[in-house]
């Protein structure tokens, strides 16, 4: 027997309308290894389920997969792995797996490996202006120049190589840049926010199509099949840097320290484009008839920009509340039922949601074996974030858990306007930078403490934590506002009563997670993904309003590029 190892990318296409769909092995039916016959079976797919710490033993394996098929051992023909997933809800944990299986002694067929290589642009290639080297902005030049224009990306951060030293200054010496930072530069917010590859949407373009990429310039090709694909903050900065090169070697541009600072139409339709070089304050002002605005949910002053033109904006829902950090240890105790990890299960992770007083309550933006992350924007500011590196291997999990907010909240405490929402968590961010000492350190709390009465109390210590700064004991309870604090405590104890562990006395709450998304929504038209104020203008991404993580930003830019072509 042949096992064709998944190392090419597999299109979906390969597996249409071809051969019988059969489910997993039914509870209590185990088969016969030794039964009949495969010999009339043609290539076909199968879900085959068995105990995870099968997952490294090949003869394990492939005996499960005869049983599912109902056939012997020694009449297995050629297969692959085209989907892995766990199935945690008992115990043993299960693994199941998807295999692609050719007929009794049979070879599956060739995968299709795409052809991704960019050809050089033409001299006299149109050129479209992209704002922002995040991955909505990344994959729209890819795709612009797949279509044969010319991108020319202006990313106000650095490369991922100068963001590295940027990062060092905010967890070492507590000093932010405004323009290079967790969330500005080569990569955007993703690059140093743990590389989770997965979104929830499957309606948002061709997902298959965008991992084929990320796997191009680098990535595991596990991610084509693994069920939540990872990369790791480790890992990304090399994919994306190799990204920005073949963008550069086929024409484009990707011009850093370059800052968006006015976008400019005449009767509605786009003009030209103007940005500063940050490293001389040079000024340049160059014609445009196409922008793709990728700028990211914390380009603040972007919003700012649009609001002083009197061009339209909305205020749109979204989420804060806190990053909680358990040792990773328990929480794989929790999630395995006890069972021991060992090398065949990964680090365990959750994902928790509820309703309390009337609003939705959350895990966000899980990072098992993570590291949490200072990630303000600006100065006389603290917010937190969470990532991991590849191997998740760090003795800290930590989630965003966090409180889903409406402009009626921030409305009825004096937040007014379609920057309402950007004005309440300047203000929470702010209120958290002052409490914890105005630095970079962060106001936290032991969740039994949060908890405790109505108002909770200040820990008299904290336990570890994975937080680089530094911690400052503060009672979250009374500097959050209420409408959060009052949500989130009573979502953590429904959590406690779903996972009664959970509410661990070295548990650790850390504030604020406040950027889960972008408070402003910049509109378009549903069909030419306009502006409607001005032609030629394309929102897009996570600052637009359009997307909720790498993947989701990523399809957004690739649609957003084809919109362009079309015009």
């Amino acid at each position: 027997m042949k096992i064709q190892p998944n190392l090419s990318p597999i299109h979906s296409e390969c597996f249409a309308q071809r051969g019988v769909y059969i489910r997993t092995m039914d509870k209590g039916h185990q088969g016969d290894v030794h039964g009949k016959d495969c010999s009339d079976l043609s290539a076909q797919m199968v879900d085959v389920r068995f105990p995870a710490q099968w997952s490294t033993d090949e003869a394990q394996i492939e005996k499960a997969l005869a049983q599912s098929l109902g056939c012997r051992l020694s009449d297995l023909g050629e297969y692959r792995v085209v989907r892995k997933n766990l199935d945690a809800r008992k115990r043993p944990v299960q693994a199941v797996w998807r295999f692609e299986v050719a007929q009794a002694e049979g070879r599956l067929p060739s995968v299709r490996v795409p052809d991704l290589r960019l050809r050089a642009l033409s001299d006299d290639a149109e050129s479209v202006y992209v704002v922002g080297a995040g991955p909505a902005g990344l994959f729209a030049a890819l795709t612009l120049i797949r279509q044969g224009r010319r991108p020319v990306v202006l990313e106000r951060g650095q490369s991922v190589r100068q963001r590295r030293r940027d990062l060092v200054k905010i967890t070492r010496d507590h000093i932010v840049d405004p323009d290079s930072n967790y969330c500005f530069g080569e990569g955007g917010a993703g690059t140093y926010s743990d590389g989770k590859l997965y979104t929830r949407s499957h309606k948002r373009g061709d997902i298959r199509g965008a991992l084929e990429w990320l796997v191009h310039f680098g990535a595991d090709p596990a991610i084509l099949v693994d069920a939540h694909p990872h990369i790791g903050t480790n890992k990304l900065p090399q994919i994306i840097q190799r990204m920005r090169e073949a963008i550069c070697e086929a024409g484009g541009q990707v011009h850093f320290g370059a800052r968006l600072v006015d976008v400019q139409a005449v009767n509605g339709k786009l003009e030209a484009v103007e940005w500063e070089e940050l490293a001389t304050g040079q000024c340049n002002r160059r014609p445009a008839k196409h922008l793709i605005l990728a700028t990211g949910h914390s380009a603040r002053d972007v919003f700012e920009l649009f609001d002083a033109k009197g061009w339209m904006l909305e205020s749109k829902p979204f989420a804060m509340g806190v990053r909680i950090e358990h040792p990773q240890a328990l929480v794989d105790s929790i999630q395995y039922h006890g069972e021991e990890r060992g090398d065949a299960l990964p680090p365990a992770s959750y994902r928790l949601v509820c309703q309390a007083h009337g609003r939705g309550v959350h895990s966000f933006c899980m990072c098992p074996g993570g590291i949490v992350a200072p990630c303000a924007t600006e100065p006389e500011q603290v917010v937190t974030n969470g990532w991991s590196p590849s191997k998740r291997n760090n003795p800290f999990a930590n989630s965003g858990m966090v409180v889903q907010l409406t402009p009626v909240d921030w409305e009825e405490l004096g937040f007014k306007g379609p920057l309402g929402g950007l004005a309440f968590q300047r203000a929470v961010e702010r209120s958290c930078w002052e409490a914890a000492g105005q630095t970079q350190r962060a106001p936290a709390q032991r969740l039994a403490d949060f908890l405790a009465g109505d108002r909770g109390r200040t820990s008299s210590d904290l336990p570890p934590c994975s937080y680089v700064p530094g911690v400052v004991s503060v009672n979250l309870r009374a500097l959050l506002p209420e409408l959060i604090s009052d949500a989130l405590a009573e979502g953590l104890r429904t959590f406690g009563k779903r996972m009664p562990r959970y509410l661990d006395r070295d548990a650790i709450l850390i504030a604020p997670e406040s950027r889960t998304s972008s408070p402003v929504r910049i509109p378009r038209d549903r069909k030419n993904l306009m502006h409607p104020d001005v032609v030629g203008l394309y929102p897009c991404g996570e600052g637009g309003g359009y997307a909720g993580g790498i993947l989701s930003a990523a399809l957004d830019g690739m649609r957003v590029a084809a919109a362009v072509n079309s015009k």
